[in-house]
């Protein structure tokens, strides 16, 4: 579905001059490469997430392969197709969705934008009437389709900007923070909603987020990238269990302790609060310190989790 090779991205922007008179003689421009040679191909039905820091290059990557941008250099294909070719073929098949834009017409109901893709996007009654029906029960929207989109809530215009960007069946999605400023029920309808239309519609996705949590619900790769370089591409699950350094032990205990007893390793981190145990410590070290506590306390309950995500990706954005 996606196949890039050795893509560069670079912006020129001139130099500003205090000097009026230089500004327009001496038109000097600095040269920021946003990409640096990426490569990385996505398959048919896969759900990929896209993370990084601000200024990575995520959406830079993302209007390129869209077709909104153009690569300084390297190799871009979507759908067997040059994005900035911008065929009506492959137009037709993609849907690019940005969290903080919208297409909606703000004085109109939702239903006018949608009548209005239809038009554009030339799709016949039935399959109009078909795909609509579907998607507005698959976001539950059917009681605010025809209001006025200024009247609605984020999370309302957000399931409404989901339907008419998908209201003409693409198959590849690119998703730009689509979850921005959200409440959690309305990322829960939104997450739930877009792994039912890739199975439904055998779509491909690829997700870009700050929020790791939507990642973790939706994709099983990920890449990373920063600087306009790829970090890390590959499954997420093994990111989480090979990079995780440290081990997180809570346990809910049944009678209070003196913290101060426990013997643990001297780095271990301890947060206590009756009936709250939580003790942080190096994986390596982890059973060592499980046989150890159980002869120490009394408790009815005990979890042991990886760190998190966010955790392992600022210590490997960090270390570079």
């Amino acid at each position: 579905m996606i196949e890039v090779t050795d893509l560069i991205k670079t912006y020129r922007s001139p130099i500003k001059f205090r000097n009026p008179i230089k500004r327009i003689i001496l038109r000097s421009y600095v040269h920021h490469e946003a990409l640096k040679g990426l490569s990385f191909r996505i398959d048919t039905n896969e759900i990929v997430g896209l993370v990084g820091p601000n200024g990575a290059g995520k959406t830079s990557l993302m209007k390129i392969l869209s077709g909104i941008l153009y690569p300084t250099s390297g190799m871009v294909r979507v759908l067997n197709k040059i994005p900035f070719s911008k065929e009506p073929q492959f137009l037709k098949q993609i849907a690019f969705i940005m969290g903080h834009k919208n297409q909606l017409m703000w004085e109109l109901p939702v239903s006018d934008t949608l009548r209005l893709n239809k038009e554009i996007y030339e799709i016949p009654d039935r399959k109009y009437n078909k795909v609509c029906g579907e998607l507005i029960d698959l976001l539950d929207a059917s009681d605010f389709i025809d209001r006025p989109v200024k009247t609605l809530s984020l999370g309302q215009r957000m399931r409404a900007e989901l339907i008419a960007a998908l209201i003409h069946s693409p198959k590849v999605l690119f998703l730009d923070e689509p979850m921005i400023g959200l409440d959690i029920f309305a990322q829960s309808q939104i997450i739930s909603f877009l792994k039912e239309y890739n199975k439904h519609f055998q779509a491909t996705i690829l997700l870009s987020s700050h929020h790791m949590p939507d990642i973790q619900k939706l994709a099983k790769r990920i890449i990373v990238i920063q600087n306009g370089s790829i970090l890390y591409d590959g499954s997420l699950q093994h990111m989480i269990t090979s990079d995780s350094q440290l081990k997180t032990l809570t346990v809910v205990l049944s009678k209070k302790i003196n913290v101060k007893n426990l013997q643990l390793p001297p780095n271990a981190s301890v947060n206590y609060r009756y009936p709250l145990l939580t003790i942080k410590v190096e994986k390596k070290l982890i059973e060592k310190v499980l046989h150890s506590l159980l002869k120490q306390i009394e408790y009815v309950d005990m979890t042991i989790e990886n760190e998190t995500l966010d955790d392992i990706l600022a210590r490997k954005l960090n270390a570079k």
